[in-house]
């Protein structure tokens, strides 16, 4: 059976199950639409939540992130592990102990304004919005490679399919479709990092691989010490530094952990168990599973580095391996013979053509000689790609077995359609619920709510596709990085202010939510969309890292307003305490 059919089989398969799953479990109230009825187990909403949160910027483009750029890479892999850990501590068990089922819900009895509300729900379009577009753009690119079509047709696709069981279900039919993705997901990435492993160091756990020998080449050499010479070999910089510098790599990182800890389609799915030691113990088994791939990224972007170069550079294009016409012919990878040798030569920004037509590769510290010969003489690098390719092409270098790499396209998929399903339900509940219902039409009845909420689904997957089909970034992981700065500089620092300190006035939030979302969204908008200059980035922080700059405006702005402002009423302020009493206490004296 051929690789084609085999990816059709395990897809098809695939889509019956989540569809099948979707259609057993619609929801027939808004209380199932919203939160699954609450009473989903621990385990369970562990694995849908470690579904939700393992989008196609973590299964697709981190990997190949950290393939190109080495520890520079890292800052996904460090600012999305390291935020989900701020979330379940410092948020969800009193967000879930409020009892509200969305996060504007919050910040509207809060801050006891309709404003704060209208502002939160407007947060919560822009971020929800700008992820889902990385997580369409992710549809396509599988699709393309996947049938051979052009990445606007793959986005139409699964827009199509997740707005059938994401628009369909609620969040009762999302939870346990994403338990199913979860375990397609964990598999899906596992497989084929444990053959490739084996092949490149002899060890069958990746991670043990990783900071072991390299043997593929005959002589056992320390596999990263084989990465970094080869990367200066080829003019990039060595493997394990990277190329960006301290501050822009701290900003982009807190922006995603902050980022993190402030995302209202990972907050709400901690509100579908039944109290907050559920909670707890559903973060735990969230944790852990998350563990399995983002423990396993690494080593698949330095595999995936190592192969790519083995087997692509200089070598004759006539000669080029099986598995790169298959990527050559949807777009994904391409060769341009520059000099008309016919040799592939992949080389970094410290490599140039000299005018007598040979290779030079300059050494870190003639940099700035290199790069301005380059300007003058051909740029030698003949192979282009894309980050959001290299997961999908590392099993096809490593030559693992067929079914392997049909799980894994499988996995690709339901990656992205899982937390676009998220990101689907948190707009339309913004929309029907905390805009419709909260505050333009007090009176919706049930089914209205839930009628308006599909409708919602379905504008926001149209937006979104078509932002997925013209995305403001190359790749999706740096599209994604864009929500997670609005995140942060938006709900982040309103949530928890709101939750820590009872004299926040709703003024005090308001302005800071304003302030922080406004100056971040519109540095994004000027250096993304307006073509602004890197070199007048503030402080050197590019648009990725601004969200960190604009939490800080959210704090100051919210405390400086706070001072000229009426304190919270009484209610408020005792609603406040409240939340950080834990169930259950005083019990006992009181018996």
């Amino acid at each position: 059976m051929d690789q084609d059919t085999l990816n059709y089989i395990f897809i098809g398969l695939s889509f019956a199950l989540y569809i099948g799953i979707a259609l057993k479990s619609r929801a027939s109230s808004t209380k199932e639409y919203y939160t699954a009825g609450g009473g989903v187990s621990p385990l369970a909403n562990g694995m849908a939540t470690a579904a939700d949160w393992m989008s196609a910027a973590t299964f697709i483009s981190m990997a190949g992130t950290i393939a190109i750029g080495g520890y520079a890479g890292s800052r996904f892999l460090m600012g999305w592990t390291g935020g989900f850990v701020l979330l379940t501590i410092l948020m969800v068990p009193y967000l879930r102990k409020f009892g509200k089922a969305t996060v504007p819900d919050f910040i509207g009895d809060r801050f006891y304004s309709k404003l704060a509300r209208f502002v939160a729900v407007l947060c919560a379009v822009f971020i929800c919005m700008t992820y889902i577009m990385g997580q369409m753009r992710g549809v396509g690119v599988v699709f393309s490679q996947l049938f051979g079509i052009e990445i606007g047709s793959g986005v139409i696709v699964g827009a199509l399919i997740v707005f059938f069981y994401a628009g369909m279900g609620g969040m009762k039919g999302i939870t346990y479709t994403q338990v199913a993705q979860y375990c397609v997901m964990a598999f899906a990435y596992t497989i084929p990092a444990f053959y490739i492993a084996i092949a490149l160091t002899g060890n069958f756990i990746p991670q043990l691989g990783f900071i072991g020998d390299y043997i593929a080449g005959g002589e056992a050499t320390p596999f990263l010490e084989k990465l970094n010479n080869i990367n200066q070999e080829l003019g990039f910089a060595r493997y394990t530094d990277g190329s960006m510098t301290m501050v822009d790599m701290f900003c982009i990182t807190a922006a995603l952990m902050c980022g993190t800890a402030g995302l209202p389609h990972v907050i709400v799915r901690f509100f579908t168990v039944k109290n907050v030691q559920a909670v707890r113990k559903s973060a735990c088994w969230t944790l852990t599973f998350i563990a399995v791939i983002y423990l396993t990224a690494p080593t698949i972007g330095a595999f995936s580095r190592v192969n790519l170069i083995s087997q692509l550079n200089g070598i004759k294009y006539e000669d080029a391996p099986e598995w790169f016409a298959r990527f050559e012919k949807t777009g994904q990878m391409a060769f341009e013979d520059k000099n008309s040798d016919g040799i592939i030569q992949y080389t970094g920004p410290l490599a140039y053509r000299a005018s007598d037509g040979s290779l030079v590769v300059a050494s870190s510290a003639d940099a700035k000689e290199a790069l301005k010969l380059s300007k003058d003489e051909a740029n030698p690098n003949e192979l282009s790609f894309g980050p959001d390719i290299m997961v999908m092409a590392n099993p096809y270098m490593a030559d693992v077995p067929p079914w392997a790499i049909a799980l894994l396209m499988a996995g690709c998929i339901a990656a992205a359609l899982s937390t676009a399903a998220g990101l689907l339900l948190v707009l339309s509940t913004s929309v029907s619920h905390d805009l419709l219902k909260k505050i333009i039409k007090p009176g919706l009845t049930d089914k209205e709510e839930v009628t308006w909420a599909r409708i919602a689904s379905f504008v926001s997957l149209a937006v979104a596709a078509y932002f997925g089909i013209n995305p403001p970034s190359a790749f999706i992981a740096k599209t994604v990085a864009f929500e997670f700065g609005l995140a942060a500089s938006s709900f982040f620092p309103t949530l928890l202010i709101g939750i820590f300190s009872k004299t926040m006035s709703r003024e005090g939030a308001i302005a800071g939510m304003v302030c922080g979302i406004g100056f971040t969204l519109g540095y994004i908008v000027y250096f993304q969309f307006m073509e602004g200059d890197a070199r007048d980035y503030l402080f050197g922080i590019s648009p990725e890292g601004i969200g960190t700059i604009g939490m800080l405006i959210n704090f100051v702005v919210s405390f400086v307003v706070n001072m000229f402002s009426p304190a919270p009423p009484a209610e408020v302020q005792q609603m406040v305490e409240d939340i950080h009493i834990p169930s259950g206490s005083g019990e006992a004296a009181s018996h």
